[in-house]
């Protein structure tokens, strides 16, 4: 089956993840990058994005409500993965691509989960709890804040004596090994057994 998945990142910040996945299907037979949408216009993930002769997308909230699914219509995409995008995704955009938008959480979810947990707030919060272990958790997007159905989770140690910038050093690692990985064997998994 000669499929092509037209892929959209969507990311506010310096994306760092989205020039993982970037690098990683540059010469892919069949998942392509087509775009990257930031709500942020400073973002450091649009000049990421024009490096690599992406074409990319900044919109304001409204927009983003209101125009999204027809912007993202104009350039044919198949899936949405989020990476550092700090907005919830609209009814409407989980309406217009059903089990097609993923997420990676840099915690392993349930715990360090919902609304306003991301970046270093997380690894401050998993440094202070004493836990003994952290990692990412790659999940599908739902209408809440990291709740969808859980497709990979991966495990690092912490030790009393990181401090919470070693501990997102480490959990960016993972990021950047396992979740291109993933997102290829979601869309190709997925498609198999559809």
């Amino acid at each position: 089956m000669d499929q092509n998945y037209r892929l959209a990142i969507f990311a506010s910040g310096k994306g760092s993840n989205a020039e993982a996945i970037i690098k990683y299907f540059k010469q892919h037979p069949s998942i392509t990058i087509e775009l990257i949408v930031s709500n942020n216009p400073q973002a450091l993930v649009l000049e990421r994005a024009k490096k690599y002769g992406i074409p990319t997308l900044v919109l304001n909230r409204r927009q983003f409500e209101s125009e999204i699914a027809v912007k993202l219509s104009d350039y044919q995409i198949t899936h949405i993965v989020l990476a550092g995008f700090l907005w919830l995704i609209p009814p409407s955009l989980l309406k217009a691509f059903p089990h097609k938008i993923i997420n990676i959480h840099p915690a392993l979810l349930p715990k360090f989960g919902g609304k306003g947990m991301y970046g270093m707030k997380i690894h401050q919060l998993v440094q202070s709890s004493n836990e003994k272990e952290t990692g990412i958790t790659i999940h599908v997007v739902d209408e809440k804040y990291d709740e969808g159905e859980i497709l990979y989770q991966h495990k690092c140690e912490v030790v009393s004596e990181d401090t919470p910038e070693e501990i997102a050093d480490r959990v960016h690692q993972l990021e950047y090994a396992w979740y291109p990985k993933i997102i290829e064997r979601w869309i190709l998994n997925r498609m198999e057994s559809s």
